[in-house]
């Protein structure tokens, strides 16, 4: 299937699988998974002027300014291999004031946006999800022992390491992520339901259903 409206925006609280279901979607459906994390990273790695900006902000404990992100963002989108294959921008924007800069870049580089898909579960699910995620001791991958278990337990599926728990999985943290995104991140929901680029999904459904609900909003 072609998406006809493939440019998106994914949004979601901490636990709600968004990294997972934007990155299985975006590759089933041919599409560019852009996480500002490893823009950041790539932007820091090639070293350049905005990667240097960048670093220094994050080696001084400092947030990146948003104006900086949103430039990082805007050079990635502006790539004709980008424009060409539509993208899932996931992480991003995470407030307001970033959504009212990426719309104003989005317009300058005329690149429209299709849809904004806001995954929502209960709190309970949700800090159940969050401490009890696992972590490849060597490749980084993530799971969860509730929603996505490795297949063998305590092992990577992807390079057969070790998976360990880190120490800020704990209660007191989930609880303190799910406040920071209820106060800066859920306003987002009313703010692109005013533009009727909102879809709502049910965050809740094993992963393979949470596929096949979207392909059918967005077909």
């Amino acid at each position: 299937m072609t998406l006809s409206r493939k440019n998106l925006i994914f949004l979601g609280p901490p636990g709600v699988g968004k990294g997972t279901i934007a990155e299985r979607f975006a590759k089933q459906e041919g599409l560019v998974h852009i996480s500002t994390g490893q823009l950041l990273r790539e932007e820091v790695a090639a070293g350049t002027e905005r990667g240097q900006k960048a670093k220094a902000l994050m080696e001084a404990g400092e947030l990146v300014p948003d104006q900086l992100v949103t430039e990082i963002v805007s050079n990635f989108l502006a790539k004709p291999e980008v424009q060409k294959s539509g993208f899932i921008l996931d992480g991003f924007p995470r407030t307001i004031p970033q959504a009212e800069l990426l719309e104003s870049e989005m317009k300058r580089l005329n690149v429209p946006l299709h849809r904004v898909i806001s995954l929502h579960a209960p709190e309970e699910t949700l800090l159940k999800r969050l401490t009890a995620r696992l972590v490849c001791s060597k490749c980084g991958a993530t799971f969860n022992k509730i929603s996505m278990p490795p297949k063998v337990e305590g092992v990577c599926d992807h390079c057969g390491a070790p998976l360990t728990q880190r120490k800020d999985d704990t209660l007191e943290t989930a609880i303190s992520r799910l406040k920071v995104y209820n106060e800066l991140t859920e306003p987002l929901n009313e703010f692109y339901a005013h533009t009727g680029l909102l879809v709502q999904c049910d965050g809740t459904h094993e992963i393979e259903d949470k596929l096949a609900k979207l392909t059918n909003l967005l077909a």
